[in-house]
């Protein structure tokens, strides 16, 4: 293809320096997470050839080192390669093994080929999607769990809190049956435990990589024994439990395991912004809105307005979560994009695979210090909505019947008046009855009231 200019300072080669003109897209480099994971497999396989006995003790100790070096983010800024390239992100492959194979040199007497050496067992076929794998697993593991973790800690410590106290309970944003703090936030809480458990799941085929298909899944040129190799080094280098798919072919012709773990991350996405909008609308007005919590108040609401104070957190999640379903949407596209033996849009997929992960992670954590944590009650107006809802005639249904409670319900909405009042009224029943039956906190036990 003739010759090419590399800049003097750039650890990178020719083939990196032609994807850097040839894919002037985005500007937007591969993510750093998957960039450390590509220098983890080329660290796996550098030991792993050795073992083999088909790469010598100097080369391989040079490039493991070299490598390294690259999963510890120490070279970042020599990753250049747009997002926006060829679809195998043989480039990125190709712009690792050759910083590698420059750093290795550095270290050993010996010639470090990139692609005889540093490539050695490997195509871009099944590094990159593995390399996506082993990012999004570490990413889960290191920053999502324990964040989401902490958001249901935090939930489930609210919750206890406020155990008792009885509220509104609202369907289709009208007024419904009582419910208490306690019941709201624990639905809460178990949405995003529900999360986790989907989350751990997938991940379950994540981890499963397809090292050792080699270009098309047959393992051409690779040790029979490589892919299993790695992943077991793999799992030395990181903790986790990687190992080699039963099928390589499966893992590089598609790539339904990361369509299946964004599916799980929209989901949480989900879940999220439920639990922030409710969160907005709890804390509405303070004056012509719900008014039941008031939020910390982080920052001036309005360029305009003195003395406004906006709900940003929760805002700011509802937009992660806009965009973490926009990111699957992609995700989604990439994955129906294996064509025969080859998914051809990984390098989109691990960026958004991998964004995802983490503003979730950011997000879910920011949500749990920054709001749920430090919200009050505003009793005033919880004990007066409650005291004025005419759903509450829903417990007298065994005892009056459905058309005598909604006459009360009716006359109680026109007058303005409580339910108890009204009921005492039309249905002949004692106070102290009605008191009994309409106790908002009994309410919120079910059963049939007696």
């Amino acid at each position: 293809m003739g010759e090419i200019q590399v800049p003097e300072d750039a650890l990178w080669g020719a083939q990196t320096q032609r994807a850097l003109q040839n894919f002037p897209i985005s500007g937007q480099p591969m993510p750093l997470a998957f960039v450390r994971s590509l220098g983890l497999i080329k660290q796996a396989a550098a030991m792993v050839n050795h073992d083999l006995g088909l790469l010598d003790e100097s080369r391989a100790k040079a490039i493991a080192n070299a490598s390294a070096k690259v999963a510890s983010g120490e070279v970042a800024d020599q990753f250049p390669v747009d997002v926006f390239q060829t679809g195998s992100g043989t480039s990125s492959n190709m712009n690792a093994n050759e910083v590698i194979a420059t750093l290795a040199a550095r270290e050993c007497d010996a010639e470090i080929h990139p692609n005889d050496h540093v490539n050695m067992g490997q195509s871009s076929n099944d590094v990159v999607p593995s390399a996506i794998q082993v990012a999004a697993t570490l990413l889960v593991r290191q920053e999502l769990i324990p964040s989401l973790l902490h958001l249901a800690e935090t939930i489930d410590i609210k919750a206890e809190e406020l155990e008792n106290v009885v509220k509104t309970g609202r369907t289709h944003l009208m007024d419904a049956m009582p419910v208490t703090f306690g019941q709201e936030l624990g639905c809460w809480s178990q949405q995003i435990r529900s999360n986790i458990k989907r989350i751990r799941s997938a991940i379950k085929r994540v981890r499963q990589l397809p090292l050792g298909g080699s270009a098309v899944g047959t393992g051409i040129n690779t040790h029979p024994e490589f892919g299993g190799r790695v992943a077991a080094r793999l799992e030395r280098l990181t903790t986790v439990k990687f190992r080699a798919a039963e099928n390589p072919f499966e893992g590089i012709s598609s790539q339904d395991a990361s369509v299946e773990l964004s599916g799980q991350l929209k989901t949480l996405a989900c879940s999220l912004m439920k639990i922030a909008n409710d969160l907005r609308l709890m804390n509405s007005g303070p004056l012509a809105g719900i008014a039941e919590i008031e939020l910390p108040a982080l920052q001036p609401g309005s360029s305009i307005m003195p003395g406004k104070v906006n709900p940003v957190i929760p805002e700011s999640v509802c937009m992660v979560c806009a965009q973490v379903m926009g990111n699957d949407a992609v995700i989604t596209v990439g994955g129906q994009s294996g064509l025969f033996q080859l998914n051809v849009m990984m390098p989109v997929i691990a960026q958004n695979l991998l964004q995802s992960i983490h503003i979730l992670s950011t997000a879910s954590g920011v949500l749990a210090d920054k709001a749920i944590s430090g919200f009050t009650l505003k009793m005033e107006s919880i004990e007066a909505a409650l005291e004025r809802n005419p759903v509450l005639v829903t417990a007298l249904n065994p005892v009056i019947g459905y058309e005598l409670g909604a006459r009360a319900a009716k006359q109680a909405y026109e007058q303005g008046r409580p339910i108890r009042e009204v009921a005492e009224e039309l249905t002949g029943l004692s106070k102290k009855e009605l008191e009994k039956l309409l106790d908002p906190l009994l309410l919120t036990k079910g059963g049939i009231p007696k």
